[in-house]
């Protein structure tokens, strides 16, 4: 079994320390902020000295290579984009705070309706000009570090890329269009007369709609399991996560790091590459 460490605070002392108590055999430096322990045994105090120094680090067979995967799929807010767009969309209607607090407890399996909090949080939307959207877009949306670089990686392996969100198809259909996706999957609001309505049209895409979708596409493409990575933050992606070979926790919360095959906590999105050959 291989260890893969990285993390931008990464340094050779820790490298080291890790690669004694696991009795690697070899060290091989990915990058500046990334290392692959080699023959590594698993050893209590892995997660523990990783935790300690800030590192992310994941347990890999052997052997796997990124260029053999078949689907890569993610979800959008805070995972392949920085911020949660209703948060934004909240701040500009001027319900902030309360549509944070919502989406914060539903990202942490607190409300076990998913539909529920997102029809609520909607609501509060009602009566915003639909240029509210353009606005976030345009002034808020930034892509996640790494990003770009894992999305190029797909393209140059033909692995291709599904993204799956409880957001909204303005920005996962722009973001399809700028990225060169596969495929997408979100919400979409209704509008009249240039304004939100504060409802959603046909069905909401929620935990059991993202791993339904992922493994809708499994069956398209005709692949197995093995041959996919799913990533995710939140609780609403841990259905999709579990039907996928690898799972990524991305910058999660602990419930969602604590089911995942590993977790990325603080490299960026292009962490995904380092756990391949």
């Amino acid at each position: 079994m291989n260890l893969v460490l990285q993390s931008p605070f990464i340094n050779q002392s820790g490298v080291d320390a890790l690669a004694g108590v696991t009795r690697a055999s070899s060290v091989e430096a990915l990058s500046a902020t990334a290392f692959r322990l080699k023959g590594a045994s698993a050893h209590d105090s892995v997660a523990k000295l990783c935790e300690a120094r800030r590192l992310d680090f994941a347990w890999m067979p052997d052997g796997r290579r990124f260029a053999d995967l078949k689907l890569l799929a993610m979800d959008m807010d805070s995972t392949l984009i920085t911020i949660e767009c209703i948060d934004e969309l909240g701040a500009i209607a001027g319900k902030g705070a309360e549509i944070a607090a919502i989406t914060a407890a539903a990202m942490r399996g607190e409300i076990a309706d998913y539909k529920e909090s997102l029809k609520r949080r909607v609501a509060l939307l009602a009566g915003q000009s639909e240029t509210a959207l353009e606005r976030v877009y345009q002034d808020k949306l930034r892509l996640t570090p790494g990003a770009e670089q894992l999305v190029a990686a797909c393209r140059k392996h033909n692995v291709k890329t599904l993204l799956v969100s409880g957001g909204f198809a303005f920005f996962t259909e722009r973001l399809k269009a700028r990225l060169g996706l596969d495929y997408t999957l979100s919400n979409s609001l209704e509008i009249e007369h240039g304004r939100l309505t504060g409802r959603l049209l046909g069905d909401i895409v929620d935990a059991q709609a993202k791993a339904d979708e992922f493994s809708s596409v499994l069956k398209k493409l005709k692949i197995g399991k093995d041959e996919s990575v799913a990533i995710g933050d939140g609780a609403n992606d841990l259905k999709m996560m579990a039907a996928a070979g690898v799972s990524v926790a991305f910058r999660a919360k602990p419930v969602v790091r604590a089911q995942a095959s590993c977790a990325l906590t603080y490299s960026g999105l292009d962490g995904v590459l380092n756990l391949f050959e």
